[in-house]
């Protein structure tokens, strides 16, 4: 067996090292601890900056996070830390379960179904930690 790494582990192991050297607490840096550094917005003000303040006659803000995380699911849902925050924005602003996943669903036919996929997963890990919280 050999130790060579692939370009992609040498970019990894290299940025490792940079973001150690830049700040050691960098090393241990955690994408999900970052989100909770974010809470999420209210209803009226996702209203305010996706919703009908945009446009009176236009989508409201659920309707408006249901369609981004359409256009995050067609990427393959690689931006984890965005589209779980929209996910969660989504549910502020109204959206069910149900409405999350069928977005999510529909999106199979264009993107394939490993993107669907993996957008289902980080979507039922954020309905889980909401079921889990209690506040």
């Amino acid at each position: 067996m050999s130790d060579a790494k692939t370009p992609f582990e040498l970019m990894m192991s290299q940025a490792q090292e940079m973001a150690k050297a830049f700040n050691p607490a960098l090393t241990t840096f955690d994408p999900k601890g970052f989100e909770k550094l974010w809470p999420t917005m209210t209803k009226d003000t996702m209203e305010m900056w996706f919703g009908k303040g945009i446009s009176k006659e236009g989508l409201d803000a659920k309707t408006r996070l249901l369609l981004t995380l359409a256009g995050l699911t067609m990427q393959g849902a690689q931006a984890e830390t965005p589209f779980r925050m929209t996910v969660r924005h989504a549910l502020e602003a109204g959206a069910t379960d149900e409405e999350i996943a069928e977005t999510i669903a529909q999106m199979s036919m264009f993107a394939g179904i490993p993107a669907m996929t993996r957008a289902m997963e980080l979507a039922r890990e954020v309905m889980a930690d909401r079921k889990d919280d209690p506040t």
